[in-house]
């Protein structure tokens, strides 16, 4: 028997995300398409709240 609510649901997309900025292994933080490093831009900060990579907790017992 399926349940009366299935009939209705219909399965939601997750939304696509952009970030907007990418890990530099070379310099070990996360920059923006220009160069700069991410922590520089307030409004990033003030929108994710952080911009945390995973490659610390790899490389780090720590994190």
């Amino acid at each position: 028997m399926r349940p009366f609510t299935l009939n209705y649901a219909r399965p939601r997309g997750l939304p696509a995300v952009v970030t907007p900025y990418r890990f530099d292994s070379s310099r070990q933080l996360n920059v923006l398409p220009d160069g700069r490093p991410a922590v520089s831009d307030r409004e990033l900060l003030l929108a994710a709240g952080t911009t945390t990579s995973t490659a610390g907790s790899q490389t780090h017992f720590d994190d």
